[in-house]
């Protein structure tokens, strides 16, 4: 039975050898591309077209046509390479868009003709360059993935996108469109070409060429893209901001290759999918590979519950087609025939809800298995607080890749938590709001409740912070003008390791911030003039951490004008900001403010669906992660910290 798929939907490829058939609604260019584990393209074997049909693996059409086979052996494809896909290219001089040609279909058989997946590519409009689906792998096993997504700029404009140079991308598309067999009055469409992949023919003097465009970095999973800011009166509301994912530290320049992920288990038995492993992906480090498997995760769930729903919408609209198609029919209207149809067409309604549960149910199981696995082998900056790791845990020798801020889980599986990693060094400050307004699990719950839990949440954030940094490399400053965090911070007070005593007062916050302005200019000096080593010697060189807390208590313009200036130009030298903050009550200040919420991550101490992922979309409900109901985590970790200090002075 052909599995019919959706797009984002994934099935399992349970053979090595298989072919991927394709019918379109008018000729295509139908190529393979071949890309790593983030669908990176590098070097130059990375596109099969009818130039150059062979890669390891995978052999493309040799022309152009409405139909073509492509043959593959996934046992041949090189271990490095985690994604094929396959791609469809409008030719110059054919349909403008694949919006206006009848929708094409593919499908995955095996090598006696049967199909195991079919993917029809509906609600395309002005692409004339679309990947169609993907062969990937997955805990070792391969999956194929229904994409539909493509390009209006063309072929130039997909590899551009999957990371080839912009000159290279453009060279590769005119070569695969070049090889075209020519037809009468190709000449004529060859003319048309530049307008796919760039005039590479045409004469440039020196003036006229382009720069060349830089190489875009690997966008390797991290979490907690800035949250754009809570729409306050007058805003306009907007859609949940993005959670981005680009990778805090990749070592492009380094010669060694990375550690190879450990295999899957075999299954148990035979159909079964491979019993997931901690670290099954790409890295240089244990904790890399934990960090991107964490990514992949996210991922997949992100796309079989945009599978699901999509599946189920369709059935719902089918559902209410056939009903008016029955309704609208004079002959349904006398006798039982009318019934028969409604009652068909609900049962077609639930049979085809009841396939999408199936998929869903499956792919769930898998990553719930996945995440039992993960979240237990998760170093302390990754790990929940009632992780056992916490209990061994030291000082380390080196800042962590990410920090955990907290989980995020959907509708159709709220226990399946996935870690909100946030990368470090924190590229900007976060906000925690206190607010009532701010989501409806805040308006139900007391003022004072509220504020002390975004309290207790920051301090615990710190704690982490101090955690899993070197015992050197992070001060920790407070503001809390008017003393009403002191029952929250008492654990950070009463371990010794502030910088120094919480600021109070108009006076306490002018001094915090004054000293930590003076830092900023001073190093953005040194940084400038090259002499990062002449700082004066009063000047930590530690990273730094302000927790503000009930801000504007005790700020006047001068102090909110420093900041601002600490929000927008603190993460470049070390300075990072952590904002307990209800935005109403800076009210007063009206738009001067809207900078700065928007530069800031929003972070709410209650349940909030404020986040979104970066591929369909969907509204996460972000959970705080606290330590459970009277454990000593936090004074254990404090007291690790404060060991180390001890032990690193002088």
């Amino acid at each position: 039975m052909t599995a019919e798929l959706v797009r984002g939907q994934n099935h399992p490829v349970s053979q090595s050898r298989v072919e991927i058939r394709v019918s379109a609604g008018t000729p295509v260019l139908a190529l393979a591309s071949l890309a790593d584990e983030q669908g990176r393209f590098s070097g130059n074997g990375v596109l099969a077209h009818p130039g150059a049909r062979s890669l390891p693996g995978v052999e493309s059409p040799a022309e152009l046509a409405d139909r073509h086979t492509f043959a593959v052996d996934l046992d041949e494809v090189a271990a490095d390479v985690h994604r094929l896909g396959v791609l469809l290219v409008l030719p110059p001089g054919g349909p403008v868009r694949f919006g206006a040609v009848p929708a094409s279909y593919v499908a995955v058989a095996d090598p006696e003709g049967a199909e195991l997946a079919g993917y029809t590519l509906t609600g395309l409009d002005a692409e004339t360059a679309v990947v169609a689906l993907e062969l990937y792998r997955r805990q070792g096993a391969w999956k194929v993935r229904a994409v539909g997504q493509g390009y209006a700029e063309g072929l130039g404009a997909l590899l551009t996108d999957g990371g080839l140079p912009a000159m290279a991308a453009a060279e590769l598309a005119a070569a695969a469109l070049g090889t075209i067999p020519r037809t009468a009055g190709a000449d004529a469409t060859l003319a048309t070409m530049p307008t796919l992949v760039g005039d590479l023919r045409a004469p440039q003097t020196p003036a006229q060429a382009p720069a060349p465009t830089p190489e875009p970095p690997d966008p390797l999973p991290v979490s907690g893209h800035p949250y754009a800011g809570t729409p306050g009166p007058g805003d306009t509301p907007t859609s949940p901001p993005t959670i981005s994912y680009a990778h805090p530290r990749r070592r492009r320049t380094s010669t060694e290759p990375p550690e190879p992920a450990p295999r899957a288990a075999a299954p148990q038995e035979p159909g079964q999918a491979p019993r997931p492993v901690a670290g099954d992906a790409s890295g240089w480090s244990m904790e890399e590979r934990l960090y991107n498997q964490v990514w992949g995760m996210f991922e997949d769930l992100a796309r079989t519950v945009a599978a699901y729903r999509s599946a189920v919408e369709f059935a719902d609209s089918r559902m209410d087609r056939e009903l008016d198609e029955a309704l609208s029919d004079p002959r349904h209207r006398l006798g039982g025939s009318g019934n028969a149809a409604r009652d068909t067409a609900r049962a077609r309604r639930e049979e085809l809800v009841a396939q999408a549960q199936a998929v869903l149910d499956r792919d769930l199981a898998q990553l719930i298995a996945e995440s039992e696995v993960v979240e237990p082998a998760l170093p302390a900056a990754y790990a929940r607080w009632d992780n056992p790791v916490w209990h061994g845990h030291r000082t380390p020798e080196e800042s962590p890749l990410a920090l955990r801020l907290g989980d995020l889980h959907l509708p159709e599986r709220p226990d399946l938590r996935i870690p909100m990693l946030s990368r470090l060094p924190l590229e900007r400050g976060l906000w925690i709001d206190n607010g009532r307004t701010g989501s409806e699990a805040a308006m139900t719950m007391d003022t004072d409740r509220l504020r002390r839990a975004a309290m207790d949440m920051a301090v615990t954030l710190a704690v982490r912070l101090l955690a899993v940094h070197p015992a050197d490399r992070l001060s920790v400053h407070v503001i809390d003008a008017a003393g009403a965090g002191s029952a929250s911070l008492a654990p950070l007070v009463r371990a010794g390791v502030l910088a120094g005593p919480p600021a109070a007062g108009a006076a306490g916050v002018t001094q915090t911030l004054a000293g930590l302005t003076r830092r900023v200019d001073l190093v953005q000096m040194a940084l400038r003039a090259g002499a990062p080593e002449d700082l004066p010697p009063d000047v930590d060189t530690a990273d730094q951490l302000l927790i503000v807390h009930d801000f504007p208590h005790g700020f006047d313009d001068r102090a909110v004008t420093q900041l601002r200036y600490l929000a927008d130009e603190g993460a470049a030298v070390g300075v990072h900001l952590l904002m307990v903050a209800d935005r109403d009550e800076a009210s007063a200040y009206g738009p001067l403010l809207d900078p700065l919420w928007r530069s800031l991550m929003r972070l709410s101490p209650v349940p909030d669906n404020h986040l979104a992922d970066p591929w369909v979309h969907h509204a996460w409900t972000f959970e705080p992660d606290l330590p459970p109901q009277g454990s000593r985590v936090l004074d254990q970790a404090l007291e690790r910290v404060v060991e180390a200090r001890r032990t690193t002075r002088p």
